[in-house]
């Protein structure tokens, strides 16, 4: 099993989810966070005082697939969440020991 991370930008969230539930992905957690990598924020006017924003709005989001579900999961990720621009995120495998579903007890693959 492999825990899958991708730091997106926030609108292309739904094209995202729609590319991996056609991929047979199922289940994945959503979080808003802000950060900065070579984009290093932006600045912006107001009330005419100019101020730079150092950390801009990304949605991280995360799954658990099986091994075999990885490329399909990175994939669908690229092709829905690409712009072509600076900013458009990151992917991170990790790998998983033990996942538990805390409704049934169900334990790794059967609990993802």
């Amino acid at each position: 099993m492999k825990k899958v991370e991708a730091i997106i930008k926030p609108f292309k969230l739904d094209d995202v989810r729609e590319a991996l539930s056609a991929a047979g992905i199922t289940g994945m957690t959503a979080i808003e966070v802000k950060g900065f990598g070579r984009q290093k924020g932006h600045t912006e006017l107001y009330r005419g005082a100019e101020y730079v924003v150092d950390f801009l709005p990304k949605v991280k989001i995360d799954l658990i697939v099986g091994d075999d579900q990885v490329e399909d999961c990175i994939s669908a990720i690229m092709t829905a969440a690409r712009t072509g621009k600076i900013g458009d995120g990151k992917i991170f495998v990790s790998d998983v020991q033990r996942v538990v579903r805390i409704r049934t007890g169900e334990e790794d693959e059967a609990a993802i």
